[in-house]
């Protein structure tokens, strides 16, 4: 005669393992969304880049006798970044205050952002950088993004 032992704790090692599976999709998922956020926003700081690119080049076009004559050559370095400021100062020419409203707008809408338009005759290069580390996750010196845009006045 053979008795049948009752086997007991197999539900038990079955509900471990499936929480243990739910616990790594989870954490999989986590990462994933954490991923997603750092990509948008290193696409928003794109797009704004794009933005104050076409903005600077349409200033210059609605002014392009002081643009050709060299009125916008004073924002031709990337330099320190300026900081954000809520009233820019007047006075001087329209090209003064162009550049000076664009670098803080640049300073506003970009981490360490800074901006340079180097004009030759009617050829205009206009170059933004800023500072990416959030949306690549690398360091400061490795993080640094550029967006550059060359046009004819």
């Amino acid at each position: 005669m053979m008795t049948t032992q009752k086997q007991s704790g197999f539900t038990l090692i079955e509900a471990m393992v499936a929480m243990l599976v739910l616990s790594i999709g989870l954490l999989g998922l986590a990462g994933l969304m954490a991923s997603s956020m750092r990509n948008n926003q290193s696409a928003y700081h794109r797009t704004q880049a794009t933005w104050l690119a076409y903005d600077a080049l349409d200033r210059m076009r609605a002014n392009r006798v002081s643009a050709q004559g060299g009125g916008y050559i004073a924002a031709n370095a990337l330099g320190a970044p300026a900081n954000c400021v809520t009233a820019v100062p007047g006075g001087g020419t329209i090209a003064a205050q162009d550049i000076g409203a664009w670098k803080n707008m640049i300073a506003c809408a970009l981490p360490e952002g800074d901006g340079s338009i180097v004009v030759n005759g009617s050829q205009v290069t206009i170059t933004i950088q800023w500072n990416d580390s959030r949306g690549t996750g690398d360091t400061v010196a490795l993080a640094t993004q550029q967006f550059i845009v060359e046009s004819q006045l």
